[in-house]
């Protein structure tokens, strides 16, 4: 009788925001169970999955107080571009500061870290120039 197990306590996704509230995260609810995630200069968009728990809807960026500033690899350097285009090389303290940020973040929802997003900070799109027009059906070919 005294060697019951205690049974699991699921946790919601409001528990959830507290405990990010906990670490340092501002949240700013954005409808439909997306929420944005700020701290220190870096943001994310998660939402509410009745099936799967939390999620990342959008990948964590540099936070301007407008929109979020997705990392996009160049294959020669890092970039931040923003949905408008506008676009910066970005520095080494934004790597750390990105890496950091979603690190917590995971541990904050709960979600499990993989061993290869945990070396480094991994970007949202790849654009090399070698593969230009690679994402928009069959590119023009050099003898074409």
């Amino acid at each position: 009788m005294f060697f019951r197990r205690e049974t699991a306590v699921a946790l919601t996704f409001e528990s959830r925001l507290d405990g990010l509230k906990k670490l340092g995260f501002t949240t700013d609810g954005l409808g439909a169970g997306r929420v944005r995630v700020v701290r220190n200069g870096c943001a994310a968009v998660i939402e509410d999955t009745p099936k799967s728990g939390p999620s990342v809807a959008e990948r964590a960026g540099v936070w301007d107080g407008k929109a979020i500033a997705t990392l996009v690899d160049g294959g020669f350097q890092k970039f931040l571009q923003t949905a408008d285009g506008k676009r910066r090389p970005a520095l080494a303290a934004d790597l750390r500061a990105i890496h950091a940020f979603q690190e917590d973040l995971r541990e904050g929802l709960g979600l499990t870290s993989l061993y290869n997003e945990s070396l480094g900070t991994v970007s949202n799109s790849y654009l090399y120039d070698r593969v230009k027009d690679r994402d928009r059906g069959v590119p023009k070919r050099a003898w074409e």
